[in-house]
């Protein structure tokens, strides 16, 4: 495996959105939580990341290619957001 390989982030799903969308709707959507108090617990906590960055606001607006991650008890898992046509 090269170095180059070791950075490179996972290939996540695309979920598309129509329009804009917050980040606590978003880890519903994509399915990285089962609902809102799930969601609020995993952002204010700095499990949720957003283009590699921990955002703690829930309300932050995504843009389509946000790669978004919850760091899970067992995994990380994530989605891409994909503007929906």
């Amino acid at each position: 495996m090269t170095a180059d390989a070791t950075r490179r982030p996972p290939a996540y799903p695309s979920v598309p959105v129509r329009g804009e969308i917050r980040l606590g709707q978003f880890l519903k959507l994509a399915g990285l939580v089962e609902d809102g108090a799930e969601a609020r617990i995993a952002v204010q906590s700095g499990d949720v990341r957003v283009n590699g960055e921990v955002d703690t606001r829930r309300g932050h607006r995504l843009v389509a290619g946000d790669v978004v991650e919850v760091d899970l008890p067992a995994r990380t898992a994530g989605a891409v957001v994909a503007a929906q046509e």
